[in-house]
């Protein structure tokens, strides 16, 4: 197995374009487990930590551009404020060391539905920065970045530069179903964002079908019926909740049924659009 490590963004796209075989790491937290246990063995890996680009974010025209390799740790830290649903989700993340090491670019480039970060993406309509040496940039919605089962709009021969994501226009939250409270793979997870301006609500569904999705009906439900001054209907909560469990599709295995994701799917819709309500209600009387 090769063992490439460039020191530039323009060194990495080159050796991705010279051997698309070739496996991004930088964390690691998702490859080398695959490694180690022999379920995949790359001809080449791509040691992405010394490209300095990836670990910086910026804001740009109201914009956060965060580069593929900045930790969670950094999110939490440095942007919980202003991505408040993707920070509540990266705290979620392993243990200290690997939200130390782990990064948003990591779960985007192995696309497993449970990654944690890809809720609060979807809910936040984030956009994905990817990049090759031949073919330029190109800027993929969260929405149309998976294809299936870690499967992704990745072309052979790019890597994923960034994310893009507007600050909290309002309240948002993220909600996981695991066997415990920490180091554990989501049986299934469930993000929302409200986005009062627009008079909308986004959702995000992890660990519940092959791809991480959005509760599409769901969202046009609400922008339908909510009514944006007062509480929550709970007929209309409980529609809600019924609805983005319909846009689930998951199976059977080792950590959870399909019957029982369906049911927590619906419980945390309806408990995290809760959540977000009462927060934006708050807001209002303040």
């Amino acid at each position: 197995m090769d063992f490439l490590r460039p020191t530039t963004w323009a060194e990495a796209l080159a050796a991705k374009a010279d051997q698309p075989e070739a496996v991004p790491i930088q964390g690691g937290t998702d490859v080398m487990v695959e490694i180690n246990f022999d379920v995949r063995r790359p001809p080449a890996l791509l040691d992405l930590n010394q490209v300095a680009e990836l670990r910086e974010w910026s804001l740009d025209d109201g914009v956060y551009r965060v580069g593929a390799g900045v930790p969670y740790v950094r999110i939490i830290e440095e942007l919980g404020g202003a991505l408040p649903g993707l920070a509540q989700a990266a705290r979620t993340v392993g243990s200290p060391q690997i939200r130390n090491r782990g990064s948003v670019g990591g779960n985007l480039g192995a696309a497993s539905p449970a990654g944690d970060s890809h809720p609060p993406l979807l809910a936040g309509d984030a956009v994905i920065e990817v990049e090759s040496r031949d073919g330029g940039v190109r800027m993929i919605p969260a929405a149309e970045f998976y294809l299936g089962v870690k499967r992704s709009a990745l072309r052979p021969d790019e890597l994923i530069r960034a994310f893009h994501l507007k600050p909290a226009a309002g309240p948002q939250y993220f909600s996981k179903v695991g066997t415990r409270n920490a180091m554990v793979i989501a049986v299934c997870s469930f993000a929302i964002a409200l986005h009062p301006d627009e008079r909308r609500v986004g959702t995000g569904i992890g660990s519940a079908a092959p791809t991480p999705r959005r509760a599409l009906e769901a969202e046009r439900f609400l922008a339908a019926e909510l009514d944006w001054a007062a509480p929550l209907d709970p007929a209309l909560l409980k529609r809600f909740g019924d609805l983005c469990a319909r846009a689930a599709a998951p199976i059977d295995d080792v950590r959870g049924t399909a019957d029982y994701r369906l049911h927590a799917i619906g419980v945390m819709a309806r408990r995290t659009l809760t959540w977000a309500w009462n927060d934006y209600l708050g807001r209002r009387a303040a």
